[in-house]
């Protein structure tokens, strides 16, 4: 049942990105750049860390959000071989708007998924 409220909500979060163009994993991108602490900039390495994939993999998702105007790099002023990535105004845009039905529908499953944590933890 766990697993079932999980795919439900991967299934919405899917098709809303689909309907902006967006993977989820550039989705997460944003999140993360979005809500970084080192004042709204996130190295790469930082960010393949934050999504859990490989440094390539990870230039070929934020080359996508270049691309797409939603992000920016910058060659750290301290460490030239570190790059900087930081949301344009459009990449705040999208955060924006797709974050308020994300935690909504998070907010509605939230209490079935725990309620099924704890009949499972009750049943072990």
């Amino acid at each position: 049942m766990f697993r079932y409220q999980m795919r439900k909500f991967q299934r919405f979060s899917k098709d809303l990105l689909s309907s902006e163009d967006l993977t989820p994993d550039q989705y997460q991108a944003l999140l993360a750049i979005c809500a970084s602490s080192g004042n709204g900039r996130l190295s790469i390495r930082d960010l393949a860390e934050q999504l859990q994939v490989r440094h390539h993999s990870t230039v070929g998702i934020v080359d996508q959000l270049v691309l797409r105007g939603a992000v920016i790099r910058e060659v750290a002023p301290d460490d030239r071989r570190k790059i900087l990535l930081t949301l344009t105004a459009k990449g705040e845009e999208i955060v924006k708007r797709l974050a308020p039905p994300h935690h909504k529908a998070l907010s509605q499953l939230c209490p079935e998924m725990i309620d099924t944590l704890r009949r499972i933890s009750a049943a072990a």
